[in-house]
């Protein structure tokens, strides 16, 4: 047999799989979704590299571009989708590139990840202030390398995300970051616990890239979008908490400040007008850097 790469090996810990219960069943999936936290965990150095490198970028005008296909690139979708509500980043800040397009994403019978002209195609808009950020299991699909190779040449920082260590698409990347997350309960489904890792690895990028462009206020959501009730309760209690103001005190505030959220903010902890705290949101960037200068 040729060797295999981990992620596709047999799990010595989960044969019998179907000859047990249902409540084992689900242990057994949880203890290696743990483990796949505890790989992620292990690659945080390597992340945090990312994330730097990657502010660096968008500090300049850059986006961020994720290619993915399958499990992985459907993770990316949903990471990138989230982008815009959580943390006011323009809709094209985050983009994610799915082989196939909408089509393909929500039909997984179209399957062009071995597509390496496609990758490179879809790259095509990466510039060179750019993210490109590769997203694969194994390390080695072909729809991830043709972006990779594209994105490199055009001058952007490239990033592979994989539960590879020895991937080789780790050649075409600036920085890899490989949670070593082994073989999945279920042999060579990698949507279980390398998917696991993949999410936990996402979601740290993207938050904690937004935590450095200044996009949060202490631990609180500061420049979500209320596009729906729950989000506008949402802002809501976000006064509430970091003003320690009654809800009806914060709810006219908001109201004045034409329901941007920063602006309130800056407004009802520095008592200026929201003219004022609209104006230095825009110098300083941040609601800390704002209030910083207000006071």
């Amino acid at each position: 047999m040729a060797d295999l790469v981990a992620t596709e090996e047999r799990n010595a810990s989960t044969l019998d799989l179907d000859l047990r219960t249902s409540r084992e069943v689900i242990e057994a999936l949880m203890r290696e979704d743990a483990v796949a936290v505890r790989a992620a965990q292990r690659v945080a150095d390597d992340l945090a590299m990312a994330v730097d490198r990657a502010h660096e970028r968008t500090s300049a005008g850059g986006r961020i571009h994720y290619f993915g296909a399958g499990a992985s690139g459907r993770l990316a979708v949903l990471d990138a989708t989230e982008a815009t509500p959580t943390f006011g980043t323009p809709q094209e800040f985050f983009t994610a590139h799915f082989p196939g397009g909408r089509e393909a994403f929500m039909d997984s019978r179209i399957d062009r990840e071995d597509a390496e002209q496609l990758g490179h195609d879809d790259a095509a808009a990466v510039m060179a202030t750019d993210v490109a950020i590769g997203i694969t299991a194994s390390g080695s699909t072909s729809y991830v390398r043709g972006a990779l190779r594209r994105a490199r040449e055009a001058g952007a920082l490239t990033v592979l995300i994989t539960a590879n260590p020895a991937a080789s698409l780790a050649a075409v990347a600036d920085v890899t970051v490989a949670p070593d997350t082994g073989a999945e309960a279920l042999t060579g489904s990698t949507r279980l616990k390398a998917g696991t890792a993949t999410k936990v690895v996402l979601n740290a990028f993207s938050t904690a890239l937004m935590v450095r462009s200044g996009r949060t206020y202490s631990n609180l959501m500061v420049c979500l979008v209320a596009t729906n009730d729950k989000l506008r309760q949402r802002a809501v209690s976000v006064l509430e908490m970091a003003t320690s103001q009654p809800r009806e005190v914060c709810v006219e505030a908001l109201d004045r400040c034409e329901g941007d959220l920063s602006t309130t903010l800056v407004h009802l902890l520095s008592g200026r007008s929201p003219a004022e705290s609209r104006e230095a949101l825009a110098r300083g960037g941040s609601v800390r850097a704002a209030l910083g200068m207000l006071r």
